[in-house]
């Protein structure tokens, strides 16, 4: 992740709340944004802060992608209903974090078409995705000591429901100790997959700039479609007490969940369309499938009387992602195929946190 250049103009975001003060605060991230219809208007994103003396900080986040919607359940949930006098510490939610998308119903946002998730860290003068950014860079990020970003599939892709982290580049006993204790948390949240998780794009991510900075950093992908269900709705809640409680900020035991692990080795996980179509799938969500077998067919939709082209399958495994749309473009990600394995010690490989160098 490139450096913040020096002499930056401090953020134009304005908090309304006091992070520093104990209690429960409910209020906003208000970002001037001079527009047509609002010559003096501003975007808003909703923030919640409990505080309770001295302890560790969480930064719970969702909506990173704004049609992705267990994560802001979850924490919307949490905000209005989580008492001070439970927390040691500090916990930041901001349950839309990308809220023009959110209030959209999109990936990006309908404003600049920014996707927040690619745009760390960010600039005080540019977009106003990027301004977001800059704000969760260089004020909220440096805060927290875990941040835990729920995500899923959003209206293109759909998972087995799953929490995840990253193997980190590096050596050092620092760095070893940071990725291990997000392997622990991910374990602690009790999602019924936990993964190591392989990135097509790791350039300008949330998780690259939290995770530079040395934060444990969590992640989530569950389900999808562009809704959310109450089974994944509940896995979000009792997933999101689980961190808070294994990192000690909430009080408790951490209830003994079983998880199986994937571990994403390399770019043979990933199965993308080269031709546009219409997607049939040869396996579902959770099936196992053969290194070499069709795992789709993707039929032409421009004339009859023509054969479907065929995706096979780069490695064997269970599928734990795949398209939505039944029309597919080409370069979209039709199918992901994740190597079942022991638990976290099992995973195969370095471990990069990017396909850049592996395709």
């Amino acid at each position: 992740m490139p450096a913040i250049p020096e002499g930056l103009r401090p953020s134009p975001v304005l908090a309304t709340v006091d992070y520093d003060r104990d209690g429960i605060q409910h209020g906003f991230l208000r970002l001037p944004y001079s527009r047509d219809d609002s010559a003096w208007g501003s975007v808003v994103i909703p923030i919640t802060v409990i505080r309770n003396g001295e302890g560790p900080t969480a930064l719970l986040t969702g909506a990173n992608h704004g049609d992705e919607y267990e994560g802001p359940l979850a924490l919307f949930d949490l905000a209005a209903n989580l008492a001070a006098e439970d927390v040691t510490g500090r916990i930041i939610i901001v349950p839309a974090m990308n809220q023009p998308a959110f209030a959209a119903g999109t990936r990006t946002s309908p404003i600049d078409r920014g996707n927040l998730n690619r745009s760390f860290p960010g600039r005080p003068d540019g977009t106003v995705t990027e301004k977001i950014a800059d704000y969760f860079q260089r004020v909220l990020l440096p805060m927290a000591d875990v941040v835990l970003d729920y995500h899923s599939g959003g209206k293109t892709l759909d998972f087995l429901p799953f929490c995840a982290a990253h193997i980190l580049p590096g050596d050092n006993p620092e760095t070893r100790a940071q990725e291990a204790r997000a392997f622990e948390l991910v374990e602690a949240f009790g999602a019924p997959w936990s993964v190591r998780m392989l990135e097509i794009d790791a350039i300008g991510m949330y998780d690259t700039a939290a995770e530079e900075m040395g934060k444990v950093f969590v992640t989530t992908e569950l389900g999808g479609g562009g809704t959310a269900t109450a089974r994944t709705v509940r896995i979000a809640r009792q997933g999101l007490r689980n961190v808070l409680t294994a990192f000690g900020i909430l009080q408790g035991e951490v209830p003994q969940a079983r998880t199986r692990w994937l571990d994403m080795p390399d770019s043979d996980c990933f199965v993308f369309a080269d031709d546009g179509g219409l997607v049939e799938f040869h396996a579902d969500l959770g099936d196992m499938v053969k290194k070499g077998a069709p795992i789709a067919r993707l039929w032409p939709t421009g004339r009859t009387g023509v054969q479907p082209s065929v995706l096979l399958a780069g490695r064997s495994g269970i599928m734990c992602a795949r398209h939505v749309p039944g029309i597919v473009k080409p370069g979209d990600c039709v199918a992901v195929v994740g190597v079942e394995v022991g638990g976290a010690e099992d995973m195969e490989g370095p471990g990069p946190r990017e396909l850049e160098g592996m395709i």
